[in-house]
């Protein structure tokens, strides 16, 4: 049986001593290229609402040409002014008088609407052109994320059959991740407040920075007791501290499980 409703009342009992933080936008800071094409590409380092990318392109010399771009969230895409810039020769001291920037175009970094690992690029150069790109991060590393972590989890469960089963909750939880030389990811939550442990398992798509497990095995034994086969975990990344991401899963009764997790690797 589905008890949602009683992981939802465990939760608020815990709620003078863990409060849910506001979820962060997405980070799209990583290295991006169209794989096809490797040998060029985008690198974005992004700040809350802005974000600065670097190009490493070829002008019609098919040598390296330069061009940086500032850009802000304008609630569909990262949008601004496309820039040159010149500056002192590496191999003397610098001098700050030999440094110039020009605009010289504009450009527009896209998310795609479906995930974080895909973009569209476009930059216009004046008096040169428009190129648009379907852009992806780059993976560059098995990066590991295995290993104990402790933390805490907001989620809702949505469109059940009972409105009552219909409710946000907070969890505190410990989290085992094991990861695989065959790429399949295990993440056995073990909710105290709830009196649950929670295994979502499959194999890991690593995109960049970030995993995903697009078909996750989805199980709950004890206060949570479910098993559900059409759970997506995405956004799955290694912090400086630990271990965070998102999941999303159709759950018996027909409730829909929203969830976003975070963790500090304890071991």
């Amino acid at each position: 049986m589905f008890r949602c409703i009683r992981r939802a009342l465990s939760a608020a009992l815990l709620g003078a001593s863990f409060v849910a933080l506001p979820a962060h936008a997405i980070d799209y800071t990583d290295l991006w290229f169209v794989p096809a094409e490797s040998g060029w590409g985008v690198n974005a380092v992004q700040s809350d609402n802005f974000m600065f990318l670097t190009f490493f392109i070829y002008g019609p010399d098919n040598k390296p040409t330069w061009y940086s771009a500032d850009l802000q969230w304008n609630g569909v895409a990262y949008t601004g002014g496309l820039y040159a810039t010149q500056g002192t020769y590496y191999a003397v001291p610098w001098n700050t008088a030999n440094n110039l920037t020009t605009q010289v175009g504009t450009a527009t970094f896209q998310p795609d609407a479906l995930n974080a690992y895909q973009a569209t690029l476009t930059y216009t150069v004046n008096g040169i052109g428009t190129v648009v790109k379907s852009i992806e991060r780059q993976t560059l590393t098995t990066i590991a994320i295995g290993g104990s972590y402790v933390g805490g989890q907001a989620g809702l469960y949505s469109n059940c059959n009972s409105s009552a089963d219909n409710s946000s909750y907070t969890d505190q939880y410990t989290l085992g991740v094991a990861q695989t030389t065959g790429g399949v990811g295990t993440f056995t939550f073990v909710y105290a407040g709830a009196n649950a442990t929670c295994t979502l398992s499959g194999p890991l798509e690593q995109h960049g920075q970030l995993y995903r497990i697009p078909g996750a095995s989805y199980q709950c034994t004890g206060g949570l007791q479910f098993s559900a086969n059409s759970a997506t975990m995405y956004e799955i990344k290694a912090t400086a501290q630990g271990i965070e991401g998102r999941f999303a899963a159709s759950l018996p009764n027909g409730c829909q499980e929203n969830a976003s997790f975070s963790a500090v690797l304890v071991q």
